[in-house]
C-alpha cells in the first residue's frame, strides 16, 4: 500500500484528491443533516473531522488520498448510496415483470400452455359438427327425394283416377250388352275391353253359357251406365286408386228383352269393376255384380 501523505487544503492534488475532496464534502452535509460525526478510514484511521458551525461549508481534510481500489477507500460510503440506488447499476432494458421473459406470441394466446388433448378439442369439436351437418343434409335430400316420389305418386294417381273412371264408363255398356243376332261381334268387342285372367273367363262363359240362351230365347240386353234425371256426368265413382290399379263402382241399368218376358225387363245393377293399366291402356281385369 502506498504511503499516505496529508497536504494542506490549498496545495493542488490529484483527481483522486479531488473526488475524496468531494465524498468529504457530501459525507459532512448528510452528518450535519443526521447530526453524526463523519467517519472517514486512511490507512486504518478513524478521522473525525469537527462538526462545522451552522451554515458554514465542511473543511476539506487535509490528506493525500490513498491510491488503493475496494471497500476500504474513502469514497466507499458514496458508492453504496450508489448501490442502493434502485436503477443504480441495471440494465436500462430490464425490467421487473415476470412475465418480461416470456414469448410475446404465446402470452397472447390462450392455448399455449394447454395440454395436447385440450389442444385438440377444437378440432374434435368442429369434426363433430361437421359430421353432424353432414348428416342433416343426407336427411335433408333424403326427405326432399321422399316427397318429390309422394308428389309424383299422388299426381300419377288423380290421373289414373280419372283414365279409371273414363275406362270403366266405356266399357261397361260393352261389357254387359250384347245382342242374339251378332253376338260374336259383341262378344269380341268387349274383349277388347278386358284382360288377364278374366279375358278368359269371359270367353268360355259367353261360349258355353250365354250364348246358347240368347240364341234360343233371342234374347238382347242393352247395358247403360245411370246419369242423373237432369243430365250431367254418369254415376261413376272411384273407390280406389294407384298409378297402375284402380277400383270404379258404376250404377248400370240393364234392359231386356226375350222370348221369355211379355215385355222390356229393366234390372237396376251396381258393379264394381276392377281396372288395370297395361300398355293398351285401362283395361278390366274383373267384374262383380253387387
Amino acid at each position: 500500500m502506498a504511503n499516505t501523505s496529508l497536504r494542506g487544503r490549498g496545495g493542488a492534488g490529484s483527481p483522486a484528491r479531488r473526488s475524496l475532496s468531494a465524498a468529504a464534502r457530501a459525507a459532512a452535509k448528510r452528518t450535519e443533516r443526521a447530526g453524526e460525526p463523519v467517519k472517514g478510514v486512511v490507512a486504518g484511521r478513524t478521522l473525525r473531522p469537527e462538526d462545522p458551525p451552522a451554515g458554514a461549508e465542511a473543511p476539506e481534510p487535509d490528506w493525500e488520498a490513498p491510491d488503493w481500489e475496494g471497500p476500504g477507500r474513502p469514497d466507499a460510503d458514496a458508492d453504496v448510496d450508489r448501490d442502493r440506488t434502485p436503477d443504480a447499476g441495471r440494465d436500462p432494458e430490464e425490467t421487473d415483470d415476470p412475465d418480461a421473459d416470456r414469448d410475446p406470441e404465446g402470452a397472447d394466446d390462450p392455448d399455449a400452455d394447454a395440454s395436447p388433448a385440450r389442444a385438440g378439442a377444437p378440432g374434435r369439436r368442429r369434426g363433430v359438427v361437421c359430421a353432424v351437418l353432414a348428416l342433416l343434409v343426407v336427411l335433408g335430400l333424403v326427405a326432399v327425394a321422399v316427397l318429390a316420389l309422394e308428389h309424383r305418386d299422388g299426381r300419377a294417381a288423380e290421373r289414373a283416377r280419372a283414365e279409371a273412371a273414363e275406362a270403366a264408363r266405356k266399357a261397361a255398356p260393352v261389357v254387359l250388352s250384347y245382342d242374339h243376332r251378332h253376338l260374336d261381334r259383341d262378344f269380341a268387342a268387349a274383349r277388347a275391353h278386358l284382360t288377364g285372367s278374366f279375358r278368359d273367363e269371359y270367353r268360355r262363359t259367353t261360349t258355353s253359357v250365354v250364348a246358347p240362351t240368347a240364341r234360343k230365347y233371342r234374347g238382347v240386353v242393352r247395358a247403360t251406365v245411370v246419369a242423373p234425371p237432369g243430365g250431367g256426368e254418369p254415376a261413376v265413382s272411384v273407390v280406389s286408386a294407384s298409378p297402375d290399379r284402380a277400383v270404379v263402382l258404376l250404377f248400370v241399368n240393364q234392359v231386356t228383352t226375350s222370348t221369355q218376358v211379355s215385355g222390356p225387363r229393366v234390372d237396376l245393377n251396381r258393379v264394381r269393376m276392377t281396372l288395370a293399366r297395361t300398355s293398351g291402356g285401362w283395361k278390366v281385369s274383373a267384374v262383380d255384380a253387387l
